[in-house]
């Protein structure tokens, strides 16, 4: 990657598309240089795609769900002898289904990619910054992370670590130049729901939000330093502050009925 003179450097993590196709464009658009990660080979398309609206995209395709590949798309960062200016940790997968039927190579592969590697990509990150007194982070959680999850019990579980992650750490480095910034959408229309076999459900099936306008609402509350942002519709808000009222026996019955298996034909 050559050197932009007088722009920033940021790492985005499932950049390929949905929200952070979009993310990654925010900051292309708000004069940063990218290096931007996912699995699949439409990577190199996306790193195109946000290219072209200015500065130096580079692509890293990489398996985030396991330690080399965190570390692979991290030392692309290091090798351009460029500080990190901004990380963001988004990529993530779900699992659909009963706990007691699903695969259970599905569900530690989820917590490998949403939690382990948001840790390890956040320990190999947030060191340098915090030397450096200056860097933005955030996590990709959800307005899930505010709820039990029936039928998305892993899912729903990892986002509220990430949740609690992100909040402990923008309280640890309050002082230090650092802000981190929890993310949290609600349905988006990302192919998330095809990935994760939800299309049958009543969340799935339902309206969603659209990611351009929800990866904005995200970069605006990382670039001013907010501890966490609910973002997209104000249904989500209305969501995420009702969750704080209601009981988690409750928010559990009504997400089941949300997320259960062939819900949206009920």
């Amino acid at each position: 990657m050559t050197h932009t003179p007088g722009r920033p450097l940021a790492l985005v993590t499932g950049a390929s598309t949905g929200i952070g196709y979009e993310l990654a464009k925010e900051f292309a658009r708000n004069g940063f240089d990218l290096v931007v990660v996912a699995e699949n080979e439409r990577i190199h398309q996306a790193a195109r795609d946000v290219e072209a609206l200015g500065g130096t995209v580079e692509a890293v395709q990489a398996d985030l769900a396991t330690p080399a590949g965190v570390q692979q798309a991290y030392d692309r960062v290091a090798a351009t002898g460029r500080p990190l200016d901004a990380l963001v940790v988004n990529a993530g997968i779900g699992v659909n289904g009963r706990f007691a039927e699903s695969d259970l190579a599905d569900e530690l592969r989820l917590v490998d990619l949403n939690v382990r590697s948001a840790v390890h990509l956040a320990k190999l990150g947030i060191p340098p910054m915090v030397a450096r007194g200056a860097g933005r982070v955030m996590f990709t959680s959800s307005i899930a992370a505010t709820q039990p999850g029936p039928f998305e019990a892993g899912y729903a579980a990892s986002k509220a670590f990430l949740l609690s992650f992100s909040e402990a750490l923008h309280n640890e480095l309050k002082d230090s130049g650092v802000t981190v910034t929890a993310f949290m959408p609600g349905a988006t229309e990302t192919e998330f729901f095809d990935r994760a076999d939800m299309r049958d459900t009543r969340l799935g099936a339902a309206p969603k939000d659209d990611p351009a306008e929800v990866a904005r609402h995200g970069f605006e509350a990382m670039m001013a330093g907010r501890d966490h942002v609910v973002a997209g519709s104000v249904h989500n808000r209305l969501l995420a502050g009702a969750a704080k009222l209601v009981p988690e026996r409750i928010k559990a019955e009504l997400h089941g009925r949300l997320a259960r298996p062939g819900s949206a034909k009920e």
